[in-house]
């Protein structure tokens, strides 16, 4: 058995969770934030037989999409000055860690 977590961003979190759901996989969905740009993520925790790990992944990848956004970015000068200009980042997709299950229960 396997344990996926998958960090989704939070515009293709609806169609991914509806796609997992529509292809029999069970997860739980947890509101995370990201760290860089401390915008909303959706985390999921997925359990499945390890031969179907493929089918989940790609049933993701169908329905995430990478994108480019133009984002705030302060930069000091020094002495108390700083200047905002925009900075354009790469946002979407999802991050997935695929670990080993040693134990599971279901009570």
């Amino acid at each position: 058995m396997k344990m996926i977590t998958a960090i989704v961003n939070k515009d293709d979190a609806g169609n991914v969770c509806h796609a997992l759901t529509e292809a029999g996989f069970s997860f739980t969905k947890l509101a995370t934030t990201g760290g860089f740009l401390m915008s909303g993520n959706t985390t999921l925790l997925i359990g499945t037989e390890d031969d179907r790990v493929d089918a989940v992944i790609e049933t993701m990848r169908s329905k995430c999409c990478r994108r480019t956004e133009i984002v705030p970015a302060t930069a000091s000068y020094g002495m108390n000055m700083a200047s905002s200009y925009p900075l354009e980042v790469t946002t979407g997709g999802a991050i997935i860690f695929v670990t080993d299950v040693v134990r599971f229960e279901k009570l």
